[in-house]
């Protein structure tokens, strides 16, 4: 693991963004799996206005969700579907043919589940993973404990998870998450992990540590020989 260290929250958004853009200039015809949240919100903000000026680095693209919020009777604006529409696909042009998602209120979360995995077997590997830090050291719906999974699951969701500002806004909280597994990240070739913001202090002394452990589940990406780590020292 690369680890950048940058002056703020804005600069991490920056070294990230050329770094991203960058891989896509040398390959546009690229899976890319998007994380939500705050973490990699201004990264996004980056790659709307970078495509206003060239369109055409971006018309190849594929994107795959990382994880969505399960229970919820698709309260939609808090979604990670709604997130992604209105951050990436529709600033990228991105059509639903090169989108990848977890339904947002499945019938049968299993299934679901199963038919992602069907979709990266067929699709990936990812090209390129976006990834932020969980207040515990998660990432995606990968939560914290003895065992992790290795593919597309349901998730049981963490007290940390469920104060998550998007969860608390539901009207019907989720009671579950569905999410890409740990294998399916670790075969990406390449992760960006954007690590920021007060609260994410000790995950991030914990990460710098390099132990490996399933208790904090992004420590595995140090077996990863490709990720590139952009943290902002502000949070530190």
């Amino acid at each position: 693991m690369n680890i950048h260290y940058c002056s703020d929250y804005e600069g991490m958004s920056q070294m990230a963004f050329d770094s991203l853009l960058t891989n896509l200039k040398a390959k546009p015809q690229q899976l890319i799996c998007t994380a939500t949240g705050y973490s990699p919100a201004r990264l996004y903000e980056k790659l709307a206005e970078s495509y206003q000026s060239a369109p055409k680095i971006f018309k190849d693209i594929k994107i795959i969700k990382l994880d969505e919020w399960g229970g919820t009777n698709g309260d939609y604006p808090n979604t990670s579907d709604f997130y992604l529409h209105e951050k990436l696909l529709e600033p990228l042009q991105i059509s639903k043919s090169n989108y990848l998602s977890f339904d947002s209120s499945p019938t049968d979360a299993k299934k679901e589940c199963d038919r992602m995995e069907n979709e990266i077997q067929e699709h990936g590997p990812i090209d390129i993973c976006i990834l932020g830090l969980g207040k515990n050291g998660h990432l995606g719906f990968n939560e914290p404990s003895k065992t992790l999974s290795p593919d597309c699951h349901i998730a049981d969701l963490s007290e940390s998870s469920l104060k998550h500002p998007m969860a608390n806004k539901m009207k019907t909280p989720p009671t579950y998450g569905l999410t890409l597994g740990m294998a399916n990240i670790l075969k990406s070739k390449k992760i960006i992990l954007l690590v920021t913001g007060p609260s994410k202090k000790k995950a991030i002394k914990k990460l710098l540590s390099r132990e490996i452990t399933t208790f904090l589940p992004a420590s595995l990406l140090w077996l990863h020989p490709n990720v590139e780590c952009y943290l902002d020292k502000s949070s530190l």
